[in-house]
This record gives structure tokens, C-alpha cells and sequence, in this order.
């Protein structure tokens, strides 16, 4: 099975291009994230990791 679908790939022209395409949006989408992880405000950081936490959001959650 491998070999038919390998065999098949290389009869179509610029195949390779696909596997760097997808390689330069995973790396770049892992950059940006890294990048927005370090530049990210503490004080935005602390508001969304107390979120479970916040009693006032489970109350108005257990009334809708």
C-alpha cells in the first residue's frame, strides 16, 4: 500500500513543495505563539489562569 501511494506522489510534479509549505506555517505559527507567550502581559496571564476559579463566573454559569 505505502509503495502505491509513494509511487504515486513522485508522478506528480512539484510535490515536494507541499511538505516545506506546510513546514513554514507549523514554524511559523509556533513562532508567533512563542512570540505572543513571551510578550503577553502578567497581569492578563493571572486574569485568565484565575478564571476556573472565580466564583462569581461558576454562579452565573450554574444560573443560565
Amino acid at each position: 500500500m505505502l509503495k502505491f501511494v509513494k509511487g504515486y506522489m513522485e508522478s506528480i510534479e512539484g510535490v515536494a513543495t507541499y511538505p516545506m509549505i506546510s513546514l513554514i506555517i507549523f514554524f511559523a505559527f509556533f513562532m508567533i505563539l512563542g512570540w505572543w507567550v513571551f510578550t503577553a502581559s502578567k497581569s492578563y496571564i493571572e486574569e485568565v489562569s484565575e478564571l476556573p476559579l472565580d466564583k462569581d463566573n461558576q454562579q452565573n454559569n450554574l444560573e443560565i
